[in-house]
């Protein structure tokens, strides 16, 4: 792999993934990550919300080493914590994990308590967006889970894109995958993934504003359920 250091204008970059978008479209997520490696070496993250490890399995293949960020929002699940702590263990990754300028605690005492149940979109803002922002600064591009079939939100979800807010280079190698996709490849590779997925949560993301979901409803149902919010602004 050759690693890349050049200084990149935002047109570049627009321009590189409008291009890739189109030429990486049928390539293999191994292929893309591969790519992103090739192209942004140091400058290329992987994001990971520790729902499961494939996105991060699979770039570790094509970068070993390469960055996985981690957004601690406080207010994740014990099992969440420890899906995060044995990727650091087990795989060629450097789990780098961000945190929000507030404490759960501090947050309370300036919004008052339960801010999530009050305002998801602001406690999201604060202990998710604003994190991410930040720790993505020295980055061009970055790697995400996302997936066409998870949500009508989700369905034109391009395989490289570009991030028009964060003027960064968006991958989401396993776009066009289904859930059984995602099965297969743990099932192949023994990857991790989080346990409470096998406890009825399909999307897990912080306690209090994640449920299990019901029979027949989609993945991302147990997220901020009885409210129209169904993403948390990292990718809207």
């Amino acid at each position: 792999m050759t690693t890349v250091q050049e200084e990149r204008t935002g047109e570049d970059l627009k321009r590189l993934a409008e291009q890739a978008g189109r030429e990486l479209e049928d390539a293999s997520a191994l292929e893309i990550l591969q790519w992103a490696a090739d192209t942004f070496g140091g400058k290329f993250c992987v994001t990971s919300s520790m729902e499961d490890a494939v996105v991060a399995h699979l770039a570790s293949r094509a970068f070993p080493g390469v960055d996985v960020v981690f957004l601690d929002t406080g207010y994740h699940f014990p099992e969440t914590i420890g899906t995060r702590d044995a990727v650091e263990a087990v795989m060629d990754v450097n789990v780098i994990t961000l945190t929000p300028r507030r404490t759960v605690a501090e947050q309370d005492a300036e919004y008052g308590p339960r801010l999530h149940d009050r305002d998801p979109d602001l406690c999201c803002a604060l202990r998710k967006v604003k994190p991410l922002e930040e720790g993505l600064t020295k980055y061009d591009a970055w790697a995400t889970g996302l997936r066409r079939d998870e949500s009508p939100t989700r369905a034109n979800t391009p395989v490289v894109g570009w991030d028009e807010k964060r003027q960064k280079v968006k991958i989401s190698p396993i776009a066009r995958w289904t859930q059984d996709d995602v099965d297969a490849y743990v099932a192949e590779h023994g990857v991790l993934t989080n346990p409470l997925l096998m406890d009825g949560y399909a999307s897990v993301g912080c306690a209090p504003c994640t449920r299990r979901v019901l029979e027949g409803e989609d993945a991302r149902a147990g997220r901020w359920a009885g409210r129209a919010k169904t993403e948390c602004g990292l990718h809207g």
